[in-house]
């Protein structure tokens, strides 16, 4: 008897009846179940940020599929200190190192200040995806006393917030000040502050601004001595105690995080537990995104791939497929992967389609599931015109100016991709605007890199030579016919393999006269660096 396929068949929905099911067995409420995602606003965001709210609001949705009411809480943590001026900004912004990024002003003029012109970048991207959530501003959660009754538990019970940080990473910093930090009335500054003493009849956290170190740097402090309203937001907890204070006043029950900050997860978990008396929401770690160098994607290095670079030569879609297809493991990243993403999104549409034929009834429920959610389960009526991104992106390169449109349709049909009379759709459209864009900004595509056989490495530099003398398409492509089975290849396989390296995907257009039209060279350098990547 096969497993039954829970909802469709993902990893999300499998997710959801889990925590489904932990909440009944806890006995809570199912009349909404929250989801959270936390959104920075100290730098840039980069595709991993918006990795959060993804798999989120696809458990979400999925929870929604189960017939229960949930919503995606996208919680900015705006009262953030900057820690670091991310590469590629002003200098200039290191006077304001230690401040709130919501005093800090918006180095491009276009916001109220720098956090809320970094959190809108993201809060933008998830629009883009259509990603749903309720959005919460930390510095008005604080002030408006939101996490009031969280924040007091808390400073009445430093003590053992301190022991409990000590006891799981070893830090002793709690043990000796409050798991708080006031804004420093006299300089503006909440990093450089220390939280001594809390007066629970006041409601008031007595500090001093001695400075602190951040980032390997130290920022000095300017030595006043004050009291903070911790029920008006003039403050706010540390990191060791704010996120079990947002999931016990926000009764959120799942939420992902990154492996980068497992310890505070951790913290948190048991703060949430055995001082606020709530049983934490349940969890999911993912790794990080890195780049090829193998280094933490971060604004702080200034190695990010923002979403907004993404959506200039790839769908949304296909950035949400990134985000979806796995959730553990490392992955490295660059810009240079967005067409094979965008590939694999035509990929899915097919499955989903049913074009694609998968036998394996939970594999095509996984898969097509998968689609869904990349189109927050709003998917389209019918599978649109799929062409290769490679061929669009060489296209784009020998389109003549001024009829590039033109260029573009003419080639498309003669390839088989539109019918005689068929025109290009808004999707397709869209779709050339990107290869445009690439081939304006890179020149040259990646080209996928595969493992060749020694009979195939052999034909292939067969075929190099035949390609340096021979000039028509149909002698090209008998060409390749017959040097498969002069090195005993089957034709059908050789073809694959040089679309595999020529357009990325098992099969294409007509080879002879695509390869015409790229330019024999350009096929001869492709070839060639293939073979020089094995």
């Amino acid at each position: 008897m096969s497993e039954k396929i829970i909802g469709r068949g993902t990893w999300y929905d499998k997710m959801a009846a889990e925590v489904i099911e932990r909440e009944r067995k806890l006995g809570r409420s199912l009349d909404l179940i929250r989801t959270e995602m936390g959104l920075g606003a100290s730098g840039l965001p980069h595709v991993g940020n918006l990795g959060d709210a993804a798999r989120s609001y696809a458990v979400t949705l999925a929870i929604q599929g189960q017939d229960y009411n949930s919503e995606l809480i996208a919680f900015c943590d705006d009262m953030d200190g900057l820690r670091k001026v991310p590469a590629g900004l002003p200098k200039s912004l290191e006077k304001y190192l230690g401040f709130p990024v919501t005093a800090v002003p918006d180095p491009f003029g276009c916001h109220q200040s720098y956090g809320e012109h970094m959190s809108s970048l993201l809060l933008e991207a998830l629009d883009e995806c259509g990603i749903e959530y309720k959005y919460m501003s930390g510095k008005e959660a604080y002030e408006t006393g939101l996490l009031n009754e969280e924040i007091r538990t808390l400073l009445v019970n430093a003590k053992r917030v301190g022991e409990i940080v000590k006891e799981e990473v070893g830090q002793e910093r709690y043990v000796e000040v409050l798991p708080y930090f006031s804004v420093c009335k006299n300089c503006g500054r909440i990093y450089t502050t220390k939280a001594t003493e809390f007066l629970p009849e006041e409601n008031k956290a007595l500090y001093v601004c001695e400075g602190m170190e951040i980032k390997g740097r130290w920022i000095e402090g300017c030595g006043y001595k004050g009291e903070a309203d911790v029920a008006k937001g003039e403050g706010k907890l540390s990191w060791k105690g704010e996120f079990a204070a947002r999931w016990k006043a926000l009764d959120v029950r799942f939420e992902p995080y990154g492996k980068d900050i497992e310890d505070s997860v951790r913290i948190n978990d048991r703060i949430c537990r055995e001082i606020l008396g709530f049983e934490p929401p349940m969890h999911a770690r993912y790794e990080m995104f890195l780049d090829k160098a193998g280094r933490k994607i971060a604004s702080s290095v200034g190695n990010v791939l923002t979403p907004q670079v993404w959506f200039r030569y790839g769908s949304p879609r296909s950035l949400l497929v990134l985000m979806l297809k796995r959730f553990v493991g490392t992955r490295t990243l660059d810009v240079t992967d967005i067409p094979f993403y965008m590939n694999e999104l035509d990929h899915l549409e097919d499955i989903y389609f049913g074009k694609k034929p998968i036998r394996d009834e939970k594999e095509r429920a996984k898969l097509q599931g998968l689609y869904a959610y990349c189109w927050a389960l709003k998917p389209p009526e019918k599978p649109s015109i799929h062409v290769p991104y490679n061929l669009l992106a060489f296209l784009a390169k020998m389109a003549p100016k001024g009829r590039e449109e033109e260029f573009m349709t003419e080639k498309l049909r003669s390839y088989g991709y539109l019918q005689k009379d068929e025109t290009l759709d808004e999707n397709l459209k869209k779709r050339i605007e990107f290869a445009f864009n690439w081939v304006g900004d890179f020149e040259a595509i990646k080209e996928t890199v595969i493992s060749l056989t020694l009979e195939e490495r052999q034909a292939t530099k067969e075929l190099i030579e035949v390609l340096k003398v021979e000039d028509e398409a149909e002698k090209i492509q008998n060409a390749i016919f017959n040097t498969a089975k002069k090195h005993d290849l089957k034709p059908a396989k050789f073809f694959k393999t040089l679309y595999m390296i020529l357009v990325g995907v098992p099969r294409g257009p007509r080879l002879g006269p695509y390869i015409l039209t790229m330019g024999r060279q350009n096929v001869i350098n492709a070839l060639q660096n293939a073979l020089s990547n094995q």
